[in-house]
C-alpha cells in the first residue's frame, strides 16, 4: 500500500513519535524524510502491506502512523521501524529513538531537548514552570497526537517533573 497523507489517518490509528535530539534542517532533514518515505512505501506486517503515513514537525519530530483497521503493525514490523531509524542516527548525527528525553519550548519558542533529570532540575530552579509548552512523544494514537502532542507541562505527564 502506498503511503497515504497523514491527515487521512483516523484518530484511532496507532502512532509512534520520534524526537531528534538535535534539530534537522536542510539536507539532513531531506535525507531523513526521503529515507523514511522510501522505507514506509514497502512497510509490511507478516507480508501484508501497512496503510501508513508520516508527519514531520518543527525540524525535530517524526510521527509514523498506521491505520490498523486493515492490517495492524506487528511486533516485528515495529522493531523494523525502530531499527531503520537507529541506522540513520549516525548519518544524521542525532538520536531519534533514545528514551528518557524531554522536549519543551524555551522562552524564545525554540524546541529544546534535555534528559529528565535536567528538566526536573530546571523546574526546581524555577526556570521551567507548568505553563511551558512540552511535547508528549508517548502519545499512542493519531487522535492524541493531533490533540495533545504539544500542551502545557501542567496538563501532561511532565507535571510530575515540575
Amino acid at each position: 500500500m502506498p503511503i497515504v497523507p497523514f491527515d487521512s489517518l483516523p484518530d484511532d490509528a496507532r502512532v509512534w513519535v520520534f524526537g531528534a535530539s538535535d534539530a534537522l534542517r536542510g539536507e539532513l532533514e531531506a535525507a531523513l524524510l526521503r529515507h523514511v518515505d522510501s522505507w514506509l512505501a514497502g512497510w509490511q506486517a507478516h507480508g501484508a502491506p501497512l496503510t501508513c503515513a508520516r508527519d514531520w514537525r518543527h525540524g525535530r519530530f517524526l510521527a509514523v502512523g498506521v491505520d490498523q483497521s486493515a492490517t495492524g503493525a506487528s511486533g516485528c514490523s515495529v522493531d523494523a521501524l525502530f531499527h531503520i531509524l537507529q541506522g540513520l542516527e549516525r548519518t544524521l548525527g542525532t538520536s531519534l529513538v533514545a528514551g528518557g528525553r524531554v522536549f519543551y519550548r524555551d522562552a524564545r519558542g525554540m524546541v529544546q531537548c534535555v534528559d529528565r533529570e535536567t528538566y526536573a532540575s530546571r523546574a526546581r530552579a524555577g526556570e521551567i514552570g507548568g505553563d511551558v509548552p512540552v511535547f508528549d512523544t508517548t502519545v499512542t494514537t493519531v487522535g492524541a497526537y493531533r490533540a495533545d502532542f504539544e500542551r502545557p507541562a501542567s496538563a501532561s505527564w511532565h507535571a510530575q517533573l515540575v
